[in-house]
């Protein structure tokens, strides 16, 4: 196997097992141009913090939708049909925005998590070859 002599030949060169230690996570560059890297353990930390800010946007999502639930005009005028109009547009405004933020995040994590299963992976089908047995 070519991978096996591969790793026999850098464990005769540098001694022992190399990918022992964890290496660091490379991803982005999906088109746009950025890139991180980043250790495991940095990358799992991340992960939560998005997932934190994630929980977040949805419960502002829930708030947008009870307060729009709640708009009621003060009276039975012009006025106050105007000023309910322009709460509503508001809000969709809001609502529009909370849910745009709701994709791009849903979408980053994915990304990061792929990014996280890739290396994981990637780490251990590495290291196999380069393990002594």
């Amino acid at each position: 196997m070519i991978i096996g002599e591969a790793g026999q030949a850098v464990q005769a060169v540098w001694g022992g097992d190399i990918l022992g230690e964890r290496g660091r996570v490379y991803g982005g560059g999906g088109g746009g141009g950025g890139r991180f890297e980043m250790d495991p353990e940095e990358l799992a930390s991340v992960i939560g913090l998005w997932e934190a800010e994630l929980d977040k946007i949805v419960d502002d999502k829930e708030r947008i939708r009870s307060i729009i639930d709640m708009v009621q005009a003060p009276g039975k005028d012009t006025v106050s049909d105007g000023y309910v109009s322009t709460t509503m547009d508001s809000l969709s405004a809001l609502q529009t925005q909370n849910d745009s933020m709701l994709k791009y995040v849903q979408n980053y994590v994915k990304k990061l998590k792929e990014a996280q299963t890739k290396t994981v992976a990637t780490d251990q089908g590495m290291a196999d070859p380069f393990r002594t047995v």
